[in-house]
């Protein structure tokens, strides 16, 4: 088997660790979930969660990938060969499997919105709206247009297509010649786009109120389920639990600093979520859309159009704002999808080309699925919920922190003696005077943590 692959550079490892976590998380989840969860008490409880929570996990995952050089499976197998710890790898694998057959559904929704910003279809019935009929015909028309999109069953499905292709062209290419290189030229140019609205987004009328609610905390918002849904987000936005982290780990070379890359990834992961509220709320406050519920969907393809019709060139806005959406999705995905290539070329000696193909052929079925079940597949109904909705429950609200505790646990207590020391200072080569206070959180204070968000889900 050719020897293991690892990233050419230490940016270029920064960038691919980073794109790995910087995703659609950052840029729709976090301003929906700010403004639900009180805004600036929020923020603050999330930074507080990725330092508490975040970094020590994430170090315990990459001391499992760098130290073994292994997928999320394998690790565990060499680590503890003859145990049944390797079911928490399995169970990571799986989810960001489940977790890629819908994000493409999504990932094509952005190329689609990015293309239709760019010939202008997607304002073309709306200028006059905006003298003539008023925000309310605004908003009544964009969402009727993200409903009649969503709800079709071809359109969507050949962006999904074109997403899945993209993402095989990279991923064909390798872990330095793709994964790496394409994240050193997509990680600037997001940061460069947020910049850019963020710059626009503060020469607002009311930029300031906008600032004020995210950024001055209100202490009595903060309730048990403010702290619940902080822990959810600095969780989901990190990729923690879905086997990224121990598959990039694995490219890392043996020289890697690893506290050092964790907090570095953590912060600027946490910028960009704090850059998108610092775009987002004052955009709303100044064209009196803070009324409205953010969600998720609603927040990218209906509320932020309106924005971007109200303001001068309008096209180009929203086609940059789309290509960093775009951006944000496919460095996720290719993320999501290394997990289970890693997969087939460690536990079944594939060669790339080979797990590549195998990884992401099924997923033209999977997805298809996913999609179909927003439209003519809508009504099969499990639980209450469509497909899409389901596999979106069950691998982030369940396997993820599963997986987590699972990691936790075994690195804290089943682990060999000393191994996460060794890791964290390089075999003795560096210094590490934070492994304590690490340690007792991994050992400690994570898996209680995790536990509450997993029980947070049902309750």
């Amino acid at each position: 088997m050719a020897a293991k692959a690892q990233f050419g550079s230490k940016i270029g490892l920064i960038a691919a660790t980073v794109g790995s976590a910087v995703g659609l998380g950052n840029v729709w989840r976090f301003p929906a979930e700010a403004q639900a969860n009180g805004g600036a008490a929020f923020l603050l409880l999330y930074i507080i969660c990725v330092f508490l929570l975040g970094i020590p996990v994430m170090l315990a995952e990459f001391s499992l990938g760098r130290g073994q050089r292994s997928d999320a499976v394998g690790v565990f197998k060499s680590l503890a060969p003859r145990s049944r710890w390797w079911i928490g790898g399995a169970i990571a694998i799986l989810a960001s499997y489940l977790i890629l057959s819908f994000y493409m559904v999504v990932a094509g929704w952005t190329l689609e919105y990015m293309w239709q910003s760019i010939t202008g279809a997607l304002y073309s019935p709306v200028a006059e709206s905006v003298s003539h009929t008023g925000l309310d015909a605004l908003d009544i028309q964009f969402k009727t247009k993200m409903e009649e999109y969503i709800l079709q069953d071809i359109r969507p499905l050949i962006m999904t297509y074109i997403m899945l292709a993209i993402n095989l062209g990279i991923l064909l290419m390798g872990v330095q010649k793709g994964i790496e290189k394409i994240s050193n030229v997509l990680m600037p140019v997001l940061f460069i786009l947020l910049l850019a609205f963020a710059c626009v987004a503060l020469s607002f009328p009311k930029a300031s109120e906008g600032l004020e609610f995210f950024l001055h905390p209100d202490f009595s918002k903060i309730n048990a389920s403010v702290v619940i849904n902080a822990l959810g987000q600095a969780f989901f936005s990190l990729s923690l639990g879905m086997g990224i982290l121990i598959t990039y780990s694995s490219y890392f070379p043996k020289d890697t600093r690893l506290t050092r890359t964790a907090v570095t990834v953590s912060l600027l992961d946490m910028l960009v979520a704090v850059m998108m509220g610092m775009i987002i709320f004052p955009a709303v406050k100044s064209f009196g859309l803070d009324s409205e519920g953010l969600e998720g969907a609603t927040l990218v393809f209906v509320t932020l159009p309106e924005v971007f019709a109200q303001m001068p060139l309008t096209q180009l806005w929203s086609s940059l704002f789309f290509l960093l959406l775009m951006v944000a999705a496919l460095t996720s995905t290719i993320s999501l999808a290394e997990v289970s290539i890693a997969f087939m070329q460690d536990r079944f000696r594939m060669r790339r080309t080979s797990a590549c193909l195998t990884v992401i052929l099924p997923l033209f079925i999977l997805s298809t699925i996913c999609s179909l079940s927003q439209g003519s597949l809508s009504w099969i109904k499990i639980g209450g919920m469509n497909i899409f909705s389901l596999l979106d429950t069950v691998a982030t609200n369940v396997m993820l922190p599963v997986a987590s505790i699972i990691t936790c646990i075994y690195i804290g207590w089943f682990a060999p003696k000393g191994y996460l020391r060794r890791e964290l200072t390089n075999h003795g080569t560096i210094g590490s005077r934070t492994y304590p206070v690490i340690m007792c959180i991994i050992r400690y204070v994570a898996p209680v943590i995790i536990s509450i968000i997993l029980l947070g889900a049902f309750f």
